[in-house]
């Protein structure tokens, strides 16, 4: 079992995330908000994911404490996720990951104890005969020794949909009181925006909702390109509930992550970058627009330094003047030091982090 790097009360924390009003998108008759997914305790939109999976392998048998070795093909907030809830949990994880993932992700998921597979694949792993290599590997793995892996395959599994129709839908719906009716999520493997979707369409059939993609051979960690890959399983089933699509390219997303922090002091990870570019596309009157942040950039200070994102002074600056940042996480004690590549899990001593579920305004 790996050294515990989390707190008890962390499971706990997972959802009810906090919705924060862009000054830079409204006005006096639109409201935009972000819904601020870094939030999780483990930092992205991915840990409602895991922790839904987990749960639903246990309730039904194919997961066993003190047998089960869990496996997963990521691009990295999944990892991440799984890493830090097994480690709760004690359950040992490995992980398939795109070797073109950022350091700081990969190097999250080690110290979470979680073993480390790379394969030359897209940043978010392919779907489909002959060009899914991480999907591949860690269905060999699993396929081999059934008894003792269990791979929750976020790409098909139900319960991905499902952390996202019973969660995060009803606290956007709740959130903005009912008003929303633009709802804009980049899509991987298709769980956040159909299961959101679902929700706030019971709700409102009214409700827009818009699929952000990225380019072709991407540089945003996280999001799939629907040329390059076949769809997910998942996401195929309620395809229909995608109302458009909008195309960002890696400069249009970069870009982005600049605005936003020079606008309202977000510091955001390329996908809600990507996000951000595709909300200033919208045109509602009379609106409120919601897009999901999937995580912020505080893991992407190589990536941004090599694309002339941020200089290593900007990003310091930025982090230090950034608004809404999730305080006191795990991550806050190996992350963006000078040491950060050689710190070792027996230095990590975390305190819980509350996390709030509020409407900024």
């Amino acid at each position: 079992m790996a050294t515990k790097v989390v707190s008890d009360d962390d499971l706990k924390k997972i959802g009810n995330t906090p919705l924060v009003k862009l000054e830079s998108l409204s006005s006096n008759s639109e409201a935009a908000y972000a819904k601020l997914e870094s939030h999780n305790p483990f930092g992205s939109v991915k840990d409602r994911a895991a922790f839904w999976m987990i749960k639903d392998g246990e309730e039904r048998g194919i997961l066993k404490k003190n047998e089960s070795i869990i496996i997963e093909p990521t691009s990295g907030n999944t990892g991440i996720a799984l890493a830090g809830i097994a480690n709760l949990l004690g359950y040992k994880v490995e992980i398939v990951i795109p070797e073109k993932a950022s350091e700081e992700t990969k190097k999250i998921i080690e110290l979470l104890g979680a073993k480390l597979y790379q394969t030359s694949d897209d940043l978010c792993p392919k779907v489909g005969a002959g060009t899914d290599q991480s999907i591949a590997l860690a269905s060999a793995i699993s396929s081999a020794r059934p008894d003792l892996y269990y791979m929750p395959n976020q790409y098909e599994n139900e319960a991905n949909f499902m952390g996202h129709y019973k969660g995060t839908g009803p606290e956007i719906w709740k959130q903005t009181e009912g008003k929303i009716t633009h709802f804009l999520t980049g899509v991987g493997t298709g769980g956040t925006i159909t299961g959101i979707s679902a929700y706030l369409k019971e709700q409102n059939p009214a409700v827009k909702t818009i699929a952000v993609q990225p380019q072709q051979n991407h540089l945003i960690q996280g999001l799939r390109n629907f040329v390059e890959s076949d769809k997910p399983v998942l996401f195929k089933k309620r395809e229909s509930l995608v109302d458009d699509w909008i195309t960002i390219t890696n400069e249009e997303a970069f870009a982005a992550v600049v605005n936003i922090f020079k606008k309202d002091r977000l510091l955001v990870g390329p996908s809600s970058g990507a996000v951000y570019a595709a909300m200033e596309r919208i045109s509602f009157e009379n609106g409120c627009m919601v897009g999901v942040f999937a995580d912020d950039g505080r893991k992407f200070k190589s990536l941004y330094a090599e694309q002339k994102v941020f200089t290593e002074e900007q990003f310091e600056k930025a982090l230090k003047e950034a608004k809404h940042l999730r305080k006191q996480s795990f991550s806050d004690y190996f992350l963006f030091s000078e040491r950060y590549l050689s710190t070792s899990i027996a230095a990590i001593q975390p305190k819980p982090a509350a996390v709030t579920a509020c409407l900024y305004r």
